[in-house]
C-alpha cells in the first residue's frame, strides 16, 4: 500500500497483490516468501540458514574484561606512560599491549606469564593476537630493567632503581591535581616464597610470613596514600627485615615523588627502637603500632587508668563501623600512646580464650602431656615438676589486652583521628590479601631478578585498575563486590557465525552486575547482532 495526497485528502493505493492469506498458506507461497524477504534481515537470515541444516563456521570469545579494563588503562593513562617511556627501546612488538594483557590475565586467571599466553585464546583483547610468550617474558624484563648508574639516585641500599620507578612516578604525576601532598602514607610489606629458583639475587631466605621457611622468598612492599590509591611497590631480597626498610622507603619517597612533609601510617611489626629513633632523628611524623605484649612500656601504658572517649558507639546494624574507645596516655610528658579499645572484639578475645582454657582443662585431666604441641594450649601451660598446670597468671594477664591495641605517636592530631588514621591501614592490609592472589604465581618461572620485578610490577598495575574501578562505583552508590564483578565480566561472551561467507557476530546478554558496570564506567555494549 501506498498513501498519496489528492483533492485535499490522503488516499491508499495498492502497489503489488501477494494474494489472500488462506490460498498463500495452501499453496505454500508463503514460507518462500518470508525467505526471500529474510535475505534483508540479518537476524532472519541466520535462523533460516540454521533451519535448513546449511554448514555454519562459528568462534567465541570473552569481551567483558577487555572492554572495561581497556576503558579504565586509559583513563588511568598507563597507555600512554608506557608508549613515551618505552619508545625509545624499538621492541618489534607491542609492549604496551603485552602488559596490558598480562595485567587483565592477573584480575580474570591469577598464575604465570606461561598460563597468560594460553588464556589469550579465549579472550578478545585488541592488539594481542601475535604475542607470544617470548614476548610477555621480554616486556616484563624491560619493566624491571636497572636503570643506568647516573638515574640511581633514590635508591635503596638492598634495591636498585629501575624502568618501574620511572613509570610509578609519571603515574603518580598524571594524577597529581586529584591530590597536592602526600601528607599521610601507608606502608606495609608481605612475603611471597618461590617454589623455583626465586631470581638471582631477589630470592632469599628469611622470616617467612607464609610459615615456609624453607623456601627463598622475597619482600613486596606497597605504598598508598591516605585516600587508598596505590603510590608504588616495592621489591627487596628475602631476607630483608621489615624494620630496615622503613626508613629508607620513606627516605626514598622524599627523593622520587617530591614531597615535604610526611605521616607515615605502619604496623608494629614494621617498627623496632632503632627504626623509631631513625624516623624522630629526621623530625617526621608518625602514627605507629606497638607491639603491646613486648614492650614493657607498653604494658604499662595498657595498664594505666583513665577515661575512654567514645569514637564510634556500639550498633547492631552491620553497616556502622565497629565500636572504637580511645584514651590518651603520655609517658615523662614526652611519649604519645593512644590506647583503643574495641568493645565487640573485646567480647569475642574473652569468648575465645574462654574455650581454650576449658579445653586445655579437660584435656590436662586426661594427663596429656602432649598438648604442649598446640599453640593455642601452650601459652596457658606452666610447666610444673612432672605435671602441666594451667597458668592462671597468664591468663589475667591475656584479659587486659582485649579488644586493644596501643599506638604511638609525634602528631598533634586528637587521639579519635589518630585511631581512625591508623585503621586505615587495614586498606592496605586489604591490598596485600589482593597481591597474594595476584602474586599466585608458584610454581613460578621467572629466574631473573628484572622479569621477576616486571611481574610483581603487572600487579601493582592491577591494583590501580581496581581502585579506578572501586571509585567509580562508589560515587554512584554503587559498592559491588568484587568477586562479583570479575565474574560477571568474564560471562559476557560474543560469538561470530559465518554462513555462506558471510561473517555475523552475536553478543550475549550481561549477567548480574556487568550491565551496571558497564553503564557506570561509560562504556557502550557492542550491538547484540552485527555483520562482519
Amino acid at each position: 500500500m501506498d498513501n498519496e495526497w489528492v483533492d485535499g485528502k490522503v488516499k491508499q493505493r495498492v502497489l503489488l497483490r501477494l494474494g489472500r492469506l488462506d490460498e498463500l498458506l495452501a499453496s505454500g507461497r508463503l514460507d518462500s516468501l518470508m525467505q526471500s524477504l529474510g535475505r534483508f534481515s540479518e537476524k532472519l537470515a541466520v535462523l533460516g540458514a540454521h533451519a535448513r541444516g546449511e554448514s555454519i563456521a562459528t568462534r567465541s570469545a570473552r569481551i567483558g574484561p577487555a572492554l572495561i579494563f581497556q576503558r579504565l588503562w586509559q583513563a588511568c593513562s598507563i597507555d600512554k606512560v608506557l608508549t613515551a617511556l618505552l619508545k625509545h627501546r624499538r621492541f618489534e612488538f607491542s609492549v604496551e599491549r603485552a602488559i596490558f594483557l598480562t595485567v587483565l590475565h592477573r584480575w580474570f586467571a591469577p598464575g604465570s606469564d606461561r598460563a597468560a599466553e594460553k588464556w589469550k585464546e579465549d579472550y578478545a583483547i585488541e592488539g594481542v593476537g601475535e604475542l607470544s610468550l617470548h614476548h610477555l617474558y621480554r616486556a616484563m624484563a624491560g619493566l624491571g630493567e636497572v636503570l643506568p648508574e647516573d638515574q640511581q639516585d633514590g635508591a635503596t641500599p638492598f634495591t636498585p632503581r629501575t624502568a618501574q620507578d620511572v613509570i610509578e612516578e609519571e603515574l603518580f604525576a598524571q594524577r597529581r591535581d586529584l591530590f597536592s601532598s602526600l601528607d599521610l602514607v601507608f606502608f606495609d610489606t608481605t612475603s611471597i616464597y618461590f617454589e623455583g629458583e626465586g631470581g638471582e639475587t631477589i630470592g632469599q631466605r628469611g622470616h617467612s610470613k607464609d610459615h615456609r621457611p624453607d623456601l627463598k622468598q622475597m619482600v613486596v612492599g606497597v605504598v598508598l596514600d591516605q585516600n587508598g590509591n596505590p603510590i608504588c611497590s616495592e621489591l627487596w631480597p628475602g631476607n630483608t627485615a621489615d624494620v630496615k626498610s622503613l626508613v629508607p622507603v620513606v627516605e626514598r619517597l622524599k627523593t622520587r615523588f617530591r614531597i615535604g612533609s610526611v605521616c607515615i601510617v605502619a604496623d608494629r611489626g614494621m617498627i623496632s627502637a632503632e627504626t623509631l629513633a631513625e624516623v624522630e632523628k629526621r623530625e617526621w611524623k608518625y602514627i605507629l603500632g606497638v607491639r603491646m605484649r613486648s614492650s614493657t612500656e607498653a604494658k604499662a601504658v595498657v595498664g594505666r587508668a583513665g577515661r575512654y572517649a567514645e569514637v564510634h558507639p556500639k550498633s547492631d546494624d552491620p553497616d556502622h563501623p565497629s565500636p572504637l574507645k580511645v584514651k590518651e596516655v603520655w609517658v615523662e610528658d614526652q611519649r604519645r600512646y593512644v590506647v583503643c579499645l574495641n568493645e565487640d572484639q573485646a567480647t569475642k578475645d574473652r569468648h575465645d580464650r574462654e574455650a581454650v582454657v576449658a579445653s586445655l582443662r579437660d584435656a590436662l585431666g586426661q594427663g596429656d602431656k602432649s598438648l604442649v604441641g598446640n599453640k593455642g594450649y601452650r601459652k596457658f601451660l606452666r610447666a610444673g615438676g612432672k605435671q602441666f598446670a594451667v597458668d592462671e597468671d597468664k591468663i589475667k594477664e591475656e584479659a587486659r589486652y582485649d579488644g586493644k591495641w596501643v599506638l604511638t605517636t609525634n602528631t598533634d592530631l586528637p587521639a579519635r583521628e589518630v585511631a581512625l588514621k591508623y585503621k586505615q591501614l587495614w586498606m592496605v592490609e586489604a591490598v596485600f590479601r589482593s597481591m597474594k592472589s595476584l602474586l599466585d604465581t608458584r610454581p613460578i618461572f621467572h629466574k631473573r631478578d628484572e622479569t621477576i620485578r616486571g611481574h610483581v610490577f603487572c600487579s601493582f598495575l592491577a591494583l590501580l585498575l581496581r581502585k579506578e574501578l572501586e571509585d567509580r562505583l562508589a560515587r554512584k552508590d554503587c559498592p559491588f563486590e568484587w568477586t562479583d564483578v570479575v565474574r560477571d565480566l568474564d560471562h559476557l561472551v560474543e560469538l561470530e557465525v559465518v554462513i555462506g561467507g558471510k561473517g555475523y557476530v552475536f553478543r550475549g546478554q550481561t549477567s548480574g552486575v556487568a550491565g551496571k558496570v558497564f553503564q557506570l564506567c561509560g562504556v557502550a555494549l557492542p550491538p547484540a547482532l552485527r555483520s562482519c
